[in-house]
């Protein structure tokens, strides 16, 4: 698949990927989701939902996803200020990037339904210079690789230490 590039206003420093299909969603409200291990991760997953935590608070965020068919393993860490994987369950067919807290959809994608690997490279972090103020120099940019894969556990790969 080809790389799709987004772009898109959310806010309170999150956006979400999830499964089209509401059938056993897990709840993002849940306390367990946003937790201290998730926050500091910059990942919260329940079942069909994956959080995605970025440093802009209310800004156009930028970014591009992509399905492989395995995972890649030529990363140039030195090119990413945070790196974080999880997984997500996709039964419909179909991800969805939603934007919050208004749950807009902003992009979909059809993919095979089955267990993903997620991962997420963060980058131009220290561009954001008002944490919690929309800000016009905020440079942030994400990039998500998806591949099959049974591990759904979370695991950061590089820590971003602000």
């Amino acid at each position: 698949m080809k790389i799709q590039y987004f772009k898109f206003h959310t806010d309170y420093h999150q956006f979400y990927l999830e499964d089209k299909s509401d059938d056993n969603k897990g709840n993002p409200t849940s306390p367990d989701f946003w937790n201290e291990e998730s926050f500091k991760s910059r990942l919260a997953m329940v079942n069909g939902i994956v959080g995605i935590g970025i440093e802009s608070y209310g800004n156009n965020i930028k970014g591009e996803i992509e399905i492989l068919d395995k995972p890649n393993i030529n990363v140039d860490f030195n090119k990413y200020d945070h790196i974080v994987e999880g997984g997500i369950y996709i039964s419909s067919g179909e991800l969805q990037v939603i934007n919050c807290p208004d749950n807009n959809l902003e992009l979909s994608l059809k993919i095979d339904p089955g267990k993903y690997r997620v991962r997420i490279y963060s980058s131009n972090l220290d561009s954001v210079k008002y944490y919690d103020v929309p800000n016009d120099t905020d440079n942030d940019y994400y990039r998500i690789e998806l591949w099959k894969s049974d591990d759904m556990e979370r695991k950061v790969l590089k820590q971003y230490e602000e």
